[in-house]
């Protein structure tokens, strides 16, 4: 039976409508925490909420495109005070450099920068007044190691790896903790569709486990980094990639 640890807080989790948000979202929802799933498909949404709620946890779905300035400011404003900020929803262009078209380009910055920057921007300091919350940012593996065709993704990554960082200095002080996890290779839907099952299995063969992450595995990791289990980190990027970025 899962610790209701997270009993009388609120979460929001962006892009939970499938993959490793939908994972985290469904554990968060055990560990007591009220979740707001978000993500542009609706029946998806809803259909994460109704799971949450089936095994006894409190969901609702507020739709939200994170690449649009007026619906981000729509899903800070419907959350309201959150206790916990998953960022999770990314756009995950895959072209060589001299190929790699701007509209994705920007899409890619808008959902993977723009997006968690403005939310925090926006949720931190409800956070900051209360003297407690937690941050937690998905990034990648792709993050540390160089991978073709992965220029944007990585780089934008990168990014968010570094405002953990900064985010930690300015918030930790008043009880706020911000971390990040980087994933390895995982089988999620946007993975497969994007790079096809060869390629993934291909990516997963080179860490040291030799094989992909379900989704569960990682957004455990986002548990970890939510609750008081990890009371003791801020600014800290947990790798959690078979061992890809270690040896």
């Amino acid at each position: 039976m899962a610790l209701r640890e997270l009993t009388g807080k609120t979460a929001l989790i962006t892009g939970s409508t499938a993959g490793i948000g939908a994972e985290a979202a469904g554990l968060l929802a055990e560990a007591g925490a009220d979740v707001v799933v978000t993500g542009r498909d609706s029946d998806r949404g809803a259909a994460v909420v109704r799971a949450i709620a089936d095994r006894g946890g409190r969901a609702r779905f507020v739709a939200a495109d994170l690449t649009d300035l007026a619906s981000l400011h729509r899903l800070a404003t419907e959350a309201g005070h959150v206790d916990i900020l998953v960022n999770n929803a990314a756009a995950f262009p895959v072209a060589p450099t001299v190929s790699q078209d701007l509209e994705s380009f920007d899409a890619a910055l808008a959902a993977n920068i723009r997006a968690p920057y403005l939310l925090t921007a926006v949720l931190a300091p409800g956070m900051v007044a209360k003297g407690a919350g937690s941050i937690v940012n998905v990034s990648t593996m792709a993050a540390r190691i160089g991978m073709p065709g992965l220029s944007v993704y990585s780089a934008t990554k990168a990014a968010l790896e570094s405002l953990t960082r900064t985010w930690a200095a300015e918030f930790s002080p008043a009880g706020v903790r911000v971390n990040a996890v980087a994933p390895g290779p995982t089988r999620t839907n946007m993975v497969l569709s994007t790079l096809g099952e060869d390629a993934a299995q291909q990516i997963a063969k080179t860490t040291l486990l030799g094989r992909l992450a379900t989704p569960r595995e990682i957004a455990e990791v986002v548990l970890f980094l939510a609750t008081d289990r990890s009371a003791y980190l801020t600014g800290a990027t947990l790798a959690a990639d078979a061992g890809r970025t270690a040896a």
